[in-house]
C-alpha cells in the first residue's frame, strides 16, 4: 500500500486512481467545510442569536410603548383628574395669612360645644417639602358630648385639621380633662 502511494504523481492528478481522488476530494472538501463554519458560518449564527434576541427586544419595547400610545388619552385624562384633586387638596391647606383664622375657627368650635380651653398652646412648625406640619397642644375641659361634638366639628371645617395623641381624665362630678394634640397643615408657597 505504501508503494502504490509513492508511485503516485501529486503533480499529475489524472494519472491518481480513483480510491485516491475520492480521498483527497474528501479532505478538501472538509477543509473547505471546516473553514467555511468556523470562519463564516459559526459568525453568523451568533450575529443571527443576537439578533433574534434584539428583536424580541425591540418587540416587547414596542408593545409597552404601543400600550402607552392607546391609552394616551385616558393618561391624559387621568392627569387632569389629579391635577383637580391635587388643586382641591391644596385649597385645603391653609397659607400663612389663613393660619390665624384656622386657629379661631379652631377655638370657637370648641366654644360652640361648651368647652372650657385650660391650654391652647400652637407649638414650632415642622418642615417639609409641600407643607408645613402645625401641631397644636389643647386642653380642653367638657362633657363627653361636647368633646365628641368639638371633634365632629374639626373634621367639618373647610380646612385639614387632625386630631393626634389624645388622653382623657374624669373628674368626680363627670367633667373630662382632655388633653389632645391637633394637626393642621400650611401650604409652602414660594412667597
Amino acid at each position: 500500500m505504501l508503494d502504490r502511494l509513492r508511485q503516485i504523481d501529486l503533480n499529475d492528478p489524472a494519472s491518481w486512481p480513483a480510491w485516491f481522488s475520492l480521498i483527497v476530494a474528501l479532505v478538501v472538501a472538509s477543509a473547505v467545510l471546516y473553514g467555511g463554519w468556523h470562519f463564516v458560518i459559526k459568525d453568523q449564527i451568533r450575529t443571527f442569536e443576537r439578533l433574534v434576541q434584539q428583536e424580541a427586544e425591540l418587540k416587547n419595547t414596542f408593545s409597552i410603548k404601543k400600550g402607552m400610545v392607546v391609552n394616551l388619552p385616558a393618561y391624559q385624562k387621568q392627569m387632569v383628574e389629579i391635577e383637580k384633586l391635587v388643586s382641591e387638596l391644596v385649597a385645603q391647606l391653609p397659607d400663612s395669612s389663613e393660619v390665624p383664622r384656622l386657629l379661631i375657627d379652631i377655638t370657637e368650635a370648641g366654644k360652640q360645644r361648651g368647652l372650657e380651653f385650660l391650654v391652647f398652646d400652637p407649638l414650632e412648625e415642622i418642615q417639609s417639602e409641600f407643607y408645613a406640619l402645625l401641631p397644636i397642644r389643647v386642653e380642653v375641659s367638657g362633657t363627653y358630648h361636647q368633646l365628641a361634638g368639638f371633634i365632629s366639628h374639626l373634621s367639618a371645617l373647610p380646612r385639614i385639621v387632625t386630631v393626634g395623641d389624645m388622653s382623657i381624665i374624669a373628674d368626680k362630678e363627670g367633667q373630662l380633662v382632655t388633653s389632645i394634640l391637633l394637626q393642621t397643615y400650611r401650604y409652602q408657597d414660594d412667597g
